[in-house]
């Protein structure tokens, strides 16, 4: 082949090359249609950088008319439950949120849909659990019978409260529960702001209970029974979209060293002795 024609192929293939990427890009940034953005939280909610970024992201974008939260999670971590909790608050001032819950959303995975204009579930959704939990696993008597003492110091009465090598004191316990019964009221205070609930009807359900999707409209803590679909079309009626919404779902690189991480996590915040001290919204 002829120098002349391996430089034609070589633009030929640069030209294929840069048309289907701008082509490709169009329909990853929604450039087809109207933009409705798509923020998945999945799983045990261990933190919460990567879907805050997702959320104010599509509060700046203004291509974005809505945005609909699709959660599948048994709940999690306080601190980064909250932080998403008032990031969706902050979006929903600018624009429609609808929530879509998957097979479960409860606890934590509720705090945050509370946050929402409108919550969709399916009708065996598991939701609800809304409570606060600390677990301890004392080991004291199994290290004795194997001959293993243990020395803490410390500079501080409660510094090493919780801790799994010796049984809990009654003032510790105490100073516990107080501070589970503080966050259980953030919960209910949030949780009744973002539903339109009075603060006693809103805690009149938050005794730790689930409930199925059907159970949970029943009781108000849900909007409508339906699929991420119909919550979708909903959206887009709400919106006044005409034609098919673009759904726009943030890009998530892969990583095998996050996705390793990421598994070892959940899997220590699925189990009552991930750490000894440590309050979690599941």
């Amino acid at each position: 082949m002829s120098r002349t024609k391996k430089t034609l192929l070589i633009l030929l293939v640069i030209i294929v090359v840069v048309f289907a990427g701008a082509f490709t890009i169009g329909l990853v940034s929604g450039g087809l249609g109207d933009k409705i953005g798509v923020v998945e939280i999945e799983g045990v909610i261990t933190r919460s950088g990567e879907t805050m970024d997702e959320i104010v992201r599509f509060r700046e974008d203004d291509s974005i008319k809505g945005v609909i939260l699709r959660i599948s999670s048994p709940g999690g971590s306080v601190g980064p439950t909250q932080e998403i909790f008032r990031e969706v608050r902050k979006l929903r001032e600018k624009k429609k949120v609808f929530v879509s819950m998957g097979s479960v959303c409860a606890s934590g995975g509720y705090y945050i849909a509370s946050a929402g204009d409108r919550i969709y579930a399916n009708p065996s959704t598991i939701t609800g659990s809304i409570g606060v939990i600390m677990e301890q696993t004392v080991v004291e008597d199994l290290l004795k019978k194997i001959g293993i003492q243990t020395n803490t110091l410390k500079a501080g009465e409660f510094k090493d409260v919780g801790s799994p090598f010796r049984k809990m004191r009654p003032e510790e316990k105490a100073y516990l529960e107080q501070i589970l019964k503080d966050i259980h009221e953030q919960f209910i205070s949030d949780m009744a702001a973002g539903r339109g609930l009075t603060l006693e009807k809103a805690r009149a359900l938050s005794d730790g209970k689930i409930f199925t999707g059907t159970r949970a409209m029943e009781l108000k803590l849900v909007d409508r029974i339906g699929t991420f679909y119909d919550c979708r079309d909903d959206l887009k009626k709400t919106l006044n979209i005409k034609g098919k919404p673009v759904l726009i779902r943030a890009k998530k690189p892969f990583s095998l060293l996050r996705l390793l991480v990421s598994s070892t996590a959940d899997e220590l915040m699925s189990r009552s002795n991930a750490a000894p001290f440590s309050f979690l919204l599941k």
